[in-house]
């Protein structure tokens, strides 16, 4: 994400004396608003190499373990934020890299509803499936922060006029209507025990509190996973193609080995599918 002044390199040696000329939607959001930009945090080159150490900067570290993962592609805010450097961070997520460092770093993490959060100044990796959202210690700072970065913006072509979010704390949760995917983590890709039992104790504290759950039933997560390649590969080959064909070795080897199978799948095999399918 754009910060005037400040390099945005994606973590990747194609970038390194690319510095922003202004501020990304989201930080000229946060700078109205009162916030203190801190600095630039680490990421998975592009948003799409996965921790590596033949990158510009090192991968960060699980600040409860330092040989675990943090999660990623928004590593260092979820590491950052989950050590106690700073309050509120922002990431991006495209196919979970906002909800996997929230997850594995043990904070708050939301993928916003389409629309609601501009994507104006930050690097792309999927038009369809980029999110900014907001990262913190608690639901509630979370909520301040994407109050904040919410709000229509006529450079993003998805941003949605309508959309806006207000914060406001409610003493039960009588009238909502959650929706649990138990077979996400029971059966598609079966959690730790004590993963599951925390889930199901967060059920009944939430319908402890006058929520409706209900048990859903979803296309399975492999399901998912391949309609999210077959997207991801389609948007992000694009974007990249150019400086594959002519400096394929500045990419780390894993972001050049995921970014290198998209060749095989264009924009437009993509849109001749769809439309077939649709037919």
């Amino acid at each position: 994400m754009d910060v005037a002044g400040l390099p945005t390199t994606c973590n990747s040696k194609l970038r390194l004396n690319h510095v922003a000329t202004r501020d990304a939607y989201v930080v000229g959001r946060l700078r109205a608003a009162g916030a203190i930009i801190l600095g630039k945090l680490g990421t998975h080159e592009f948003a799409i190499g996965g921790p590596a150490f033949d990158l510009p900067f090192p991968p960060p570290r699980n600040p409860w373990n330092l040989n675990h993962h943090p999660g990623g592609s928004s590593s260092g805010s979820g590491a950052g934020v989950a050590a106690g450097l700073f309050p509120i961070a922002l990431g991006s997520d495209s196919g979970g890299s906002v909800r996997h460092p929230a997850s594995a770093c043990g904070i708050t993490g939301l993928k916003p509803t389409n629309g609601l959060v501009s994507r104006d100044g930050v690097a792309p990796l999927s038009f369809t499936m980029d999110h900014v959202g907001p990262m913190a210690r608690s639901a509630t700072d979370a909520a301040v922060l994407l109050e904040a970065i919410a709000g229509y913006d006529a450079r993003d072509r998805g941003s949605l006029a309508a959309d806006e979010f207000r914060f406001a704390p409610k003493s039960n949760l009588h009238g909502l209507r959650i929706g649990f995917v138990r077979h996400f983590h029971e059966t598609d890709l079966r959690a730790d025990p004590e993963v599951i039992a925390a889930l199901e104790q967060v059920a009944r504290v939430l319908a402890d509190q006058g929520a409706t759950i209900s048990t859903c039933i979803l296309p399975t997560l492999d399901e998912f996973a391949g309609v999210c390649r077959v997207m991801l590969a389609s948007e992000v080959w694009p974007l990249h193609a150019e400086a594959l064909r002519s400096q394929a070795a500045e990419y780390g080897r894993l972001s050049r080995q995921r970014l290198m199978a998209a060749v095989f799948l264009s924009a437009s095999d993509y849109v001749w599918r769809n439309s077939v399918d649709a037919k």
